[in-house]
């Protein structure tokens, strides 16, 4: 390799560095943005009689059907998590929405009225819920 081809390939590599460097400080300022945006969703969240009854109606029904409902916040996200079933509330600068998954596949997504009726979306969730058989399978 001659000397010129060795200074045009290296000067094509700084260029698609920069482009690659530019690129991703974007990226992190479209993500503070959002999360700028979604905050008063999150706050609400958090401190809403929504959520209280909501963990509270979805522990009580899981009871019932023998259900462990694990509870946690991951960032603003509210997860509960029965067998192999989920349900994380997400804020988004939208307003704030429901996930549903199995496993790592997601099967369904709404928009969450906080001033709706939080035993309507615990049903929902632990519906989903397969049951168990009469033989423990």
């Amino acid at each position: 390799m001659s000397y010129l081809d060795n200074l045009e390939n290296n000067l094509k590599a700084l260029e698609s560095r920069d482009e690659r460097t530019t690129a991703s400080r974007k990226r992190p300022e479209q993500d503070r943005k959002q999360a700028n945006a979604s905050q008063p969703y999150a706050e609400k969240l958090r401190n809403s009689e929504f959520t209280k009854n909501l963990l509270d109606r979805a522990v009580h029904l899981a009871h019932g059907m023998r259900t462990k409902v694990y509870i946690s916040w991951s960032g603003n996200a509210l997860r509960l998590d029965a067998r192999e079933r989920r349900l994380e509330l997400q804020p988004t600068p939208e307003g704030i929405f429901a996930v549903f998954s199995a496993g790592y596949d997601v099967t369904g997504r709404k928009k969450v009225d906080l001033n709706g009726d939080p035993e309507q979306l615990a049903k929902e969730f632990l519906n989903s819920i397969p049951r168990a058989n009469a033989n423990g399978e």
